[in-house]
């Protein structure tokens, strides 16, 4: 080969090179900012638990969620040129994101049956690290009915993240392994925020539905943007992006009533939720029936000043608890 051509082919090699690394880099960038609200709202329940932290709680959390299997992804999104400080806070708002993260990673299974959202077995409550590999979707939600058409009520379903929340906290209070305590922590930062939104708390029960409407997934709803139905308006009701974007709007958010941030009890959560959504939820243009419905302004803008000031609590409420029960 002679060198002229020699010398163009090193040219193409380098423009394809180049081209590669461009289309890994805006890829890279896609997947890092590719946050749906679901992770949005649960960083901000996070973020506002981490800055309430006090120095002894914040060095052991840091400490434990160093054993998450997800950790050196958690760093690679955070990338480089960040404080220590920054970076252990934006951690500790990815971990809030793992327990649903992990329903996209193909070793983790669907157990019990209706697609994995009703428990089945004497796996559904085990509490063994992470070993497991089981989504245990039904941990996200308690799944309190109610009925406008004096439909029969079914049996609460167990275990839901009540349960849970009782047994992980129990082991953040003993002297359990680090191991153990760690993936209870990443599942207690993530049930906090799952039970600060209200369709986590409830399910309508009908005689279209006679098991409940799945909070709200099968109200389906008409030009209300990336939503679909009633669960996925309020799931995506703060917004979108990454730990950054997060921290930013968090950061305007005012404080919540101490009374209420005070109280560390979960079925106290769960109790608001469930008359919230009785009462501010399900209404109007939500009607009795499944829809679709059309959204109107005034709605999306009392719903999302409801999920701002259930985020705040819920961040008042995590640290409350992490400094109060976390050995």
């Amino acid at each position: 080969m002679s060198a002229a051509k020699a010398s163009n082919l090193r040219r193409k090699l380098t423009k394809s090179a180049l081209a590669l690394l461009m289309v890994a880099a805006n890829q890279l960038s896609i997947s890092l900012s590719a946050f749906c609200w679901n992770d949005f709202g649960h960083m901000t329940v996070a973020y506002l638990a981490y800055k309430k932290l006090n120095p002894h709680t914040r060095e052991r959390v840091d400490q434990l969620l160093k054993l998450c299997p997800s950790y050196q992804d958690w760093l690679a999104q955070i990338g480089p040129g960040v404080s220590d400080a920054e970076r252990n806070t934006q951690v500790f708002m990815l971990a809030s994101t793992w327990p649903d993260t992990i329903k996209g990673d193909q070793r983790y299974k669907s157990d019990g049956s209706q697609h994995g959202f009703r428990p089945e077995g004497p796996g559904a409550s085990q509490n063994i690290g992470y070993s497991d590999f089981q989504l245990h979707k039904y941990w996200h939600f308690v799944d309190q009915p109610f009925t406008y058409d004096h439909s029969r009520l079914p049996q609460d379903i167990q275990p839901n993240a009540l349960t849970q929340m009782a047994a992980f906290r129990s082991v953040l209070a003993s002297d359990s392994p680090d191991e153990l305590k760690s993936f209870d922590l990443v599942w207690v930062i993530h049930i906090v925020g799952d039970l600060h939104q209200p369709l986590h708390c409830v399910t309508r029960v009908s005689r279209t539905h006679p098991d409940g409407d799945s909070g709200g997934n099968d109200v389906k709803l008409s030009d209300a943007g990336d939503s679909h139905n009633l669960h996925g308006l309020w799931d995506w009701i703060l917004g979108k992006g990454g730990p950054r974007d997060v921290i930013a709007y968090a950061d305007k958010l005012p404080e919540p009533p101490a009374k209420l941030a005070a109280k560390t009890d979960a079925t106290v959560w769960t109790d608001e939720g469930f008359k919230l959504a009785t009462k501010k939820v399900y209404v109007g243009p939500i009607k009795k029936s499944d829809g679709p419905f059309v959204m109107t302004d005034s709605y999306v803008q009392k719903a999302r000043a409801l999920a701002e000031q259930r985020a705040e609590l819920g961040g008042a409420r995590l640290a409350a608890l992490l400094n109060n029960e976390l050995k």
